[in-house]
C-alpha cells in the first residue's frame, strides 16, 4: 500500500515589522480595511470624549441678569483672557469654570465690569474742552445718580436700582428758593423685601449725598410700584417697632431654651414641648413726688429757729377803789415767779427763781420797793420746727416683663410589656409636680406678677415619616442614572467595537494558515489541523483520502476567506515564474 507523506509547513515572517504589517493588511479586503480604520478612530474618539467628560470641571455662575452692554463687555474680556465660558439654558447668566470664578470676578472688577447699566463719575473723565456749564452740570448729575444706584445695588435684597435727582437752580431770592428732591426705584430679588430700617437707610443715604436734601423728600418705590417710603411712615405712626417684636421673641426663646434644657435629662430629648407667652411693657414713664411728713414725735422734734420777747412796764395812774387800801403797796408774793416753760425747749436751762424781796420780769431782777405800781409784763415766743420733705424721681425701665404664661406638654413614658410590645404609661403626680416646680424656677415664676403655668402629660402622636420619593422622581438619582447611562453607553460602544469588529479583523490579519503538500497532483496548500490531532488517528489515510480531504478543506477555506486563497495562488504563480 502506498503511503503519502504529509508535510505541514508554516510560513514564518522574518522581515521587519513594517513588512509584517503590510502582509497582515494584505489579508483584509478593502471593506474590512475601511471598517478597521473607522472602528479604531471611533474607539479613540470615544476614549477622548470620555476622558474629557470625566475631567471637565463644573461651571458656576459668574454674573446673572446683566444688561446687554455689560454682557458684551464681559464676554470680550473673557475672550481676551482665554477663559472658557458658556451660557445657561435661559441665556440670562454667564458661566465659567468653578475654579476660576473668584479670580475672574476680581479681574473684571479691576476693569470696572459690570457697570450695572449706569454710568458713574467716570463720565467726568471724558469731558471735552469748551463744554458749557449746563452740560457739565448735567453730566455731574448723571454721574451722581449712577454712583448712588451702584451703592444701592450693593444691598443684598436689591437686584437693580435707578436714582433720579431733581436739583433746582440756586436763586438769590429766598421766596423762590426750591429744595431738591429724589426718587429711587429698586428692583428686588424674587422673594426678598426691604424692612423699615433698610428703607430709612436708603433714604438717608440719598439725602446725605445731595446738599440740602431732606430724607423726607426721598421717594422710594419697588418694581411693582408700591410706595415703600409711605409704608415706613405708616408703620411708625402705628407704633409698630420691629425691634420690639424681635425683643419679645428673644425673651420667649431664652425662657423656652432654659426650660427645655432642664427637662431634657429627665424626660429625654424630644419628649417635651414648651411654649411661652411674654407680656412686655415698652411704655416709658417718669414720676416726680414731693412728700411732707408731720414732725410731731417729741424725741424726733427738730427746731429750725426760736424767737422770744418779754416786756415789763409800770403805770403811774391810780387803779382800784379810791381809798386807803388802794394806795397801799401790794403784799409781797409768797410763791416765786418763774418763766413758763417753752414747748420743745428740750434740755435748755430754765430761768433762775427771783430772790426774796425782788421781782424777776423780762429777765431783770429788781427790788420790789423800787418797782412802780402797777407793773405790766408781756411775753412773745416764736418757734419754727423742721418739716420732713422727700423728693423722688422715678423713671421706669423699658421692656420690663409684665407677665409670663408657660405651657408645657410632657410625653408619657414608654415601657415594654410582658408580651414585648411597647406601651405608654402616664407619669405619676409626684413627678409631674417636680417637673412643674423645675419649670417655675427656670422661668422665674412670680405669683405677684400674675405668671401662670400649665403642665400636661399626654402621649405624643407618632409622626409617620414621609415616604421616600421613587427613584425616578429623585433629582439626585435621576442625575446619577443619566451619568451611568452616558458612561455605560460609551463603554458599551467601545467594547462592541473592540470585541465585535477590531478583534476579529486583527485575528484575521495575524492568522497563520497551514499549507499541506501532497505528492500526488502537485503541491497544494491547505489549512492543516493540529498535528496532535493528526497523530491521534490510528488509521493511516490513503493518498485518495488525503486528496479529497485537502480539496474539501481548500473549498471551505476559499468560501470562508477568499483573500487567503488568492494570496496562495499569487504565490504559486510567483514560484512557477521563477
Amino acid at each position: 500500500m502506498a503511503t503519502a507523506a504529509i508535510e505541514t509547513t508554516e510560513t514564518v515572517d522574518t522581515g521587519n515589522p513594517l513588512d509584517r504589517a503590510r502582509a497582515a493588511l494584505a489579508r483584509l479586503t478593502n471593506q474590512q480595511k475601511v471598517l478597521l480604520m473607522v472602528s479604531i478612530a471611533a474607539v479613540i474618539a470615544l476614549l477622548v470624549a470620555a476622558g474629557t467628560l470625566l475631567r471637565q470641571s463644573e461651571f458656576r455662575v459668574l454674573f446673572s441678569n446683566i444688561g446687554e452692554r455689560d454682557g458684551g463687555a464681559i464676554i470680550a474680556s473673557l475672550e481676551q483672557m482665554n477663559i472658557p465660558f458658556k451660557f445657561n439654558d435661559s441665556g440670562s447668566a454667564i458661566l465659567v469654570p468653578d475654579s476660576r470664578v473668584h479670580d475672574v470676578r476680581l479681574r473684571l472688577a479691576a476693569q470696572g465690569l459690570p457697570r450695572g447699566g449706569a454710568v458713574g463719575f467716570e463720565l467726568m473723565e471724558s469731558q471735552k474742552f469748551g463744554i458749557s456749564q449746563f452740560a457739565e452740570q448735567v453730566n455731574y448729575q448723571r454721574g451722581l445718580e449712577g454712583e448712588l444706584a451702584r451703592t444701592i445695588q450693593s444691598i443684598a435684597a436689591v437686584q437693580a436700582a435707578r436714582v433720579h435727582l431733581a436739583i433746582p437752580k440756586p436763586s438769590v431770592f429766598m421766596r423762590e428758593e426750591l429744595r431738591p428732591s429724589a426718587s429711587v426705584l429698586v428692583n428686588l430679588y424674587p422673594g426678598r423685601s426691604l424692612d423699615s430700617a433698610q428703607i430709612a437707610g436708603i433714604q438717608n443715604l440719598v439725602a446725605a449725598s445731595v446738599p440740602q436734601l431732606a430724607s423726607a423728600s426721598v421717594t422710594l418705590l419697588d418694581q411693582s410700584g408700591a410706595l415703600l417710603s409711605q409704608m415706613k411712615s405708616k408703620l411708625l405712626e402705628a407704633g409698630l417697632d420691629p425691634t420690639q417684636v424681635k425683643y419679645v421673641h428673644e425673651v420667649e426663646g431664652s425662657v423656652i431654651k432654659r426650660i427645655e434644657d432642664i427637662l431634657a435629662p429627665i424626660v429625654g430629648v424630644g419628649n417635651s414641648r414648651v411654649q411661652i407667652a411674654a407680656d412686655i411693657d415698652f411704655s416709658q414713664s417718669e414720676q416726680t413726688a414731693e412728700t411732707h411728713r408731720p414732725n410731731t414725735t417729741p424725741p424726733e422734734i427738730s427746731i429750725r429757729s426760736q424767737q422770744t420777747s418779754e416786756t415789763a412796764s409800770t403805770s403811774p395812774s391810780a387803779q382800784g377803789i379810791p381809798g386807803a387800801l388802794s394806795n397801799q403797796p401790794p403784799v409781797p408774793a409768797t410763791a416765786p415767779l418763774t418763766q413758763p416753760p417753752v414747748p420743745g425747749a428740750g434740755g435748755r436751762a430754765t430761768a433762775a427763781p427771783p430772790l426774796p424781796g425782788q421781782i424777776n420780769a423780762a429777765g431783770v431782777q429788781a427790788p420790789i420797793a423800787s418797782v412802780g405800781q402797777p407793773l405790766n409784763t408781756s411775753k412773745n415766743s416764736t418757734i419754727n420746727y423742721e418739716i420732713d420733705k422727700t423728693i423722688r424721681h422715678v423713671k421706669q425701665s423699658v421692656g420690663t416683663i409684665k407677665r409670663l404664661s408657660a405651657a408645657v406638654v410632657v410625653n408619657q413614658r414608654r415601657e415594654i410589656a410582658k408580651d414585648g410590645k411597647s406601651i405608654t404609661k402616664a407619669l405619676p403626680d409626684a413627678e409631674l409636680k417636680q417637673i412643674s416646680d423645675l419649670v417655675k424656677e427656670a422661668m422665674g415664676f412670680n405669683k405677684d406678677r400674675g405668671d401662670t403655668i400649665s403642665v400636661a402629660n399626654a402621649p405624643f402622636a407618632v409622626i409617620e415619616k414621609d415616604e421616600a420619593l421613587p427613584p425616578w422622581r429623585d433629582p439626585e438619582a435621576v442625575s446619577l442614572v443619566k451619568d451611568l447611562l452616558k458612561y455605560g453607553a460609551i463603554a458599551g460602544i467601545i467594547a462592541y467595537l473592540l470585541l465585535g469588529v477590531v478583534r476579529p479583523l486583527l485575528k484575521t490579519m495575524f492568522e497563520r494558515p497551514a499549507v499541506a503538500e501532497s505528492a500526488v497532483g502537485g503541491q497544494i496548500d491547505v489549512v492543516a489541523g493540529d498535528e496532535e490531532e493528526a497523530e491521534a488517528h490510528e488509521h493511516v489515510p490513503t493518498g485518495a483520502e488525503l486528496l479529497e480531504k485537502s480539496i474539501a478543506e481548500a473549498r471551505a477555506l476559499a468560501q470562508q476567506d477568499p483573500q487567503i486563497v488568492a494570496n496562495i495562488i499569487k504565490e504559486w504563480m510567483g514560484v512557477n515564474g521563477s
